[in-house]
């Protein structure tokens, strides 16, 4: 696909977006509405048997979910709200079938100055979603161009649709990626990979982008939800506070020399051993039964 076509997919309006979104196929889990407040870009459930995994579903579907600025606050908003509920212990942010997300909203920020956006630190409020403090599990489906991409590499674990697409493609349109691109794109993925990916605007497909270790897992379309699901499911079913120390750890390791990360990494484990859901967790082991956390 030329750079011009990734273009018009990423950023303008296209006739066949105009249609009615693919309906994903109901997972074998019980959803939930969750009141969390009148939006208009996003949808807001609570899946699962306990409960206790939130779902954040990008919805601006014939802008192919494109990032506009109410839409990032929207995602700020509900990722508050789940992390302020004690039920939920992971959270899921998905699209529809068509895109998880295609990129920034360019008509939203075409005529920007250099000093507007330095005064309002434009796009800032983008990295908020990335400090969520519960796990963060991207399941995509579609594209996730630009801003898209940004966006699930926000976040902690990525599943991924057979027919997912992954790209930076901004330099066809003069500019840079500004949400993270250029920065964790690496990190995950190797300087040479990324390096293409970024000056090209090339996407890859769901199969590369698992291979190069972007995404963790690849799945049918319409399976990609639930198995995003049965991973939060299995998350909750440990203690939320090693949960947080460990996801704390490995992101750690983007920020730190081997050594750092190392004597960080002893030093939370160790601290581990002052908390109640340490001793139940081992002493469950031995007894071969399983552990009534407590959060404690």
């Amino acid at each position: 696909m030329s750079v011009s076509r990734v273009s018009q997919i990423l950023f303008s309006r296209v006739s066949h977006a105009a249609r009615k979104p693919h309906q994903f196929v109901a997972p074998a889990i019980r959803y939930y509405s969750c009141q969390t407040g009148n939006y208009e870009f996003v949808k807001v459930e609570t899946a699962g048997e306990k409960k206790n995994v939130g779902i954040v579903t990008l919805n601006r579907p014939k802008n192919l979910n494109a990032l506009c600025d109410k839409l990032v606050k929207e995602i700020n908003h509900a990722l508050d709200h789940f992390n302020s509920d004690s039920s939920i212990s992971a959270i899921v942010i998905t699209g529809n079938e068509k895109a998880f997300a295609a990129g920034a909203d360019i008509k939203e920020m075409n005529n920007n100055s250099y000093a507007t956006n330095l005064r309002h630190d434009f796009i800032a409020q983008w990295n908020n979603i990335s400090k969520s403090k519960k796990p963060l599990i991207a399941a995509v489906n579609g594209y996730a161009l630009g801003g898209g991409n940004e966006l699930a590499m926000m976040c902690d674990i990525i599943y991924a649709g057979e027919k997912a697409k992954f790209s930076q493609p901004e330099i066809a349109i003069g500019t840079i990626p500004g949400a993270g691109g250029t920065q964790r794109l690496p990190r995950m993925i190797g300087k040479s990979k990324a390096m293409e990916m970024v000056l090209t605007g090339n996407m890859i497909s769901a199969e590369e982008a698992e291979k190069c270790g972007l995404v963790s897992k690849i799945f049918p379309p319409e399976k990609v939800v639930e198995e995003a699901v049965k991973l939060g499911e299995k998350i909750a079913s440990h203690s939320p506070l090693i949960v947080a120390i460990a996801k704390e750890c490995v992101n750690a390791a983007y920020e730190t020399t081997l050594q750092q990360g190392i004597l960080f990494e002893r030093r939370l484990f160790q601290s581990t051993f002052s908390l109640a859901d340490r001793k139940e967790g081992m002493t469950a082991f031995l007894e071969k039964r399983s552990p009534k956390y407590t959060n404690q």
